[in-house]
């Protein structure tokens, strides 16, 4: 039973390539492809990674320029001062403003901004110091569990809980650009809904919108799709990312899907009420049945339409006398027979 709609993340992440204005183009064409909200990355490259850091393999594949993790996101940081431009930008649109803290000092310019929920990446999960500082801020979360198990996810929780804060939302995730389709394990999602009592979601990092809509079919509260105004720009994540014509596709889809989850109560939908008659079959003559004439089975068979005595009941029928002459073909109902 669908309850409530999809909340669903247009993930722009580092897509800006570190400029202000593809941020804001970014933001504008998340809006327009029906996200509920449009969610970046704060974050430091000095605190984040060391400088001799590697690149993860999609990353040395993809065309990000610098011999190593550090360069390559120092390029891609955006200053406080265009976060607040973006949190206005966003206000002014009418799109939800996130990003996702990598570090104490991102998380409290975040929150000095107003930003109303945390999204807390996969790679966070056992960074217990920043979930703790996160916690304490006392707004509802949205933590990704990409290359967790179940015990970290149950250890970072507490600390959600621990701290008066258990307004966590799970996103089950796959850590790999692009993740493949084999290694989903859709299923798990379901496993976090029941193990902790929690709403949960999905971050989807397969190519295409298939699997996103399989989430929600299955009960996914949040969709989390990276996001990209071209997959050819020079940069990590475009090529894994949906550009606005597919990401605007994937939203309606999973509109589509809400509503065909209905209520779960087996009827028939009204707009098939019309075509009961006419695809269902009722007991018909076989020959022609005299009036006064005692009904046996070998006079009778099945035909539609179905506005007469239904098949289920041809036994019934037998040995009862008609009351009016039945032409060949003729449906029977009940007021005929005696």
């Amino acid at each position: 039973m669908r309850e409530q709609r999809t909340y669903i993340i247009a993930e722009a992440g580092v897509n800006h390539n570190g400029s202000p204005e593809i941020a804001k183009e970014l933001v504008d064409a998340a809006r327009l492809c029906g996200a509920d909200a449009v969610k970046f990355q704060t974050f430091k490259a000095e605190k984040l990674v060391t400088r001799s850091a590697a690149k993860a393999d999609y990353q040395k594949r993809d065309a990000t320029g610098g011999d190593s993790q550090f360069e390559m996101l120092k390029r891609l940081e955006l200053k406080e001062g265009d976060f607040r431009e973006l949190f206005a930008h966003c206000h002014r649109c009418g799109i939800e403003f996130m990003s996702s803290p990598f570090d104490e000092e991102s998380a409290d310019l975040l929150d000095s901004l107003g930003m109303s929920t945390f999204k807390v990446p996969s790679g966070e999960i056992t960074n217990h110091p920043l979930l703790e500082h996160i916690a304490r801020k006392g707004k509802p979360v949205i933590l990704s569990t990409g290359m967790s198990t179940l015990g970290e996810v149950e250890e970072a929780l507490g600390i959600f809980q621990a701290c008066g804060n258990p307004c966590v939302t799970l996103l089950h995730c796959v850590t790999e650009y692009p993740a493949p389709y084999g290694e989903i394990n859709l299923n798990a999602m379901l496993t976090l809904r029941e193990a902790f009592k929690a709403a949960v979601g999905y971050s989807d990092h397969t190519p295409g919108i298939e699997i996103p809509l399989a989430a929600v079919s299955l009960g996914a509260r949040v969709i989390e799709k990276h996001f990209t105004l071209d997959n050819a720009m020079e940069g990590p994540d475009h090529k894994a990312s949906l550009n606005p014509a597919d990401f605007m596709r994937m939203v309606q889809a999973i509109r589509n899907v809400e509503q065909a989850m209905g209520d779960g109560i087996k009827r028939p939908a009204p707009c098939e009420l019309k075509n009961i008659d006419i695809a269902r079959k009722s007991v018909v003559a076989a020959e022609t049945i005299a009036e006064g004439e005692i009904i046996s089975i070998d006079k009778l068979t099945v035909k539609r339409p179905g506005y007469g005595v239904q098949p289920k009941d041809m036994e019934k029928l037998v040995g009862l006398r008609v009351n009016k002459t039945i032409a060949k073909d003729d449906v029977l109902k009940w007021h005929y027979l005696a």
